[in-house]
């Protein structure tokens, strides 16, 4: 059984009426990532009630080697790999006008959660290679919106193993096919990353039993 990969992108907001997100994501599934992964992506609406129903549901229903979030940042000239969630914050209304009560993801969760994968390393390994001139760099702050939100229900749900990108709006300066590119390009990476993990991680328990 092939191991699965669970990538989501955002639907329309605010000015975005077109997600670059969610275009850079089937982009990305257009080129898939090879032979050895089972693909699954799903397009998420910007709204609190369903990221909190929808992410759980897919961690249970999928059990994901490694879920990944993609959404756009108008404030973005690279795309950008996010280290850390928040829980709490959320007081920025969605596209139905609403937010949660507690204002957070989970209730009595931690403050924060950060992803198993090292974004710092990430960023050096995909940016070593050739990405069409799109510098990929490192975040500690996702942006208390449903992005941060997402992250955060992903990383509780699916203990670490999450992770998420934030892309420029189209053409601000890269294509679609360039982001879905470089997309698959970090995705190939972070996969890489955690064989690289568990293998580490196999050799150590096996110095342990030797000794």
């Amino acid at each position: 059984m092939l191991p699965i990969v669970f990538v989501t992108g955002f639907g329309p907001f605010g000015d975005h009426e077109v997600n670059a997100s969610w275009v850079s994501v089937q982009e990305m599934a257009k080129m898939g990532l090879g032979e050895d992964v089972d693909l699954r992506v799903e397009e998420l609406p910007v709204e609190y009630k369903a990221v909190k129903q929808t992410v759980p549901t897919i961690w249970k229903k999928y059990k994901p080697k490694l879920m990944v979030h993609v959404g756009v940042s108008g404030l973005a000239r690279n795309i950008t790999l996010e280290q850390v969630a928040h829980n709490s914050g959320y007081e920025r209304l969605d596209v139905q006008c609403k937010c949660p009560d507690s204002k957070s993801c989970v209730d009595d969760g931690d403050d924060t959660l950060v992803s198993l994968l090292d974004m710092e390393d990430i960023c050096t390994r995909v940016n070593q290679t050739d990405t069409e001139g799109t510098p990929v760099v490192a975040s500690y702050d996702a942006g208390r919106y449903l992005c941060d939100f997402s992250y955060y229900t992903s990383l509780h749900c699916g203990s670490g193993n999450a992770a998420f990108i934030h892309v420029p709006p189209l053409d601000k300066p890269f294509s679609a096919q360039v982001l879905g590119s470089t997309l698959r390009e970090i995705i190939l990476t972070m996969l890489k990353c955690l064989k690289e993990k568990e293998q580490g991680e196999v050799v150590d328990l096996s110095l342990q039993n030797h000794c």
